[in-house]
């Protein structure tokens, strides 16, 4: 089977999984360990059985500097939006599976289970014309930046806090919101798998400056990230330059 299929099967069984934890009874803080745990040895126990060859980044595991010497590096989050896995009622959560070659991220998947579904690059999606509105820009539940005010004001947006990155990705693939700009750095885990679907979607991916973005780097931290409609791509990211 091709990367982008396998990519969608391990996110989809990883959000299987945990769906079967948030029932098992646990939580707060155990919930969460748990969440993290289960679905982190579900995915490298797939790797190893699939891709023996390949290295590996997870947000759940040791960097190890093998990756670095190797050209396939699967980059996931076995549990992004932890917070929101813990409560019960809550839908903006996900799974990461990325595939990265060269720097670039080639496959991917963003599992959200709470919406029981999958959204990959095994079958391009496609991105949902939005009805005309004001800017649906996506922020931080708890953070919500001095960048995203200035957005909002600059586009005459609205702001909408949601949880996981992979969730408000994903919400700009499923035509729910119109632009993620994040400002506040995440780890290339965070944004690997939902920079390949949006892309794939045909949405604009890059840093905030426009500057395009690079995965399996010897710092896996990314300073920020834009995911957004085409259209309004030149406008984030002329306030991307003014906020560097």
């Amino acid at each position: 089977m091709s990367d982008h299929v396998m990519a969608e099967r391990f996110a989809s069984g990883a959000g299987e999984l945990l769906l079967s934890v948030r029932r098992s009874g646990l939580h707060g803080e155990a919930l969460k360990k748990a969440g993290d745990q289960k679905s982190h040895e579900y995915l490298m126990q797939q790797f190893r059985g699939h891709f023996p060859d390949d290295a590996v980044l997870s947000e759940e595991g040791a960097d190890d500097p093998i990756r670095l010497g190797r050209n396939r590096v699967w980059i996931v989050d076995p549990l992004d939006g932890t917070r929101e896995f813990s409560e019960v009622s809550r839908t903006d959560w996900a799974v990461h599976v990325a595939l990265s070659a060269g720097g670039q991220v080639v496959a991917g998947a963003v599992a959200l289970p709470g919406l029981g579904m999958t959204i990959s690059t095994a079958n391009r999606p496609a991105v949902v014309t939005p009805p005309n509105r004001r800017p649906r820009i996506l922020v931080s539940r708890t953070r919500p930046t001095e960048h995203a005010h200035n957005l909002a004001r600059h586009l005459d947006g609205e702001l909408v806090p949601m949880g996981s990155a992979g969730a408000k990705a994903m919400a700009v693939v499923r035509g729910e919101a119109d632009i993620y700009a994040h400002s506040g750095g995440q780890y290339e885990w965070d944004s690997a798998a939902p920079v390949a679907v949006a892309a794939a979607a045909g949405l604009h991916v890059s840093r905030l400056d426009g500057s395009p973005l690079r995965y399996n780097q010897p710092d896996p931290w990314l300073p920020d990230l834009l995911i957004c409609r085409p259209d309004l791509s030149a406008a984030v990211i002329d306030l991307g330059l003014e906020h560097s």
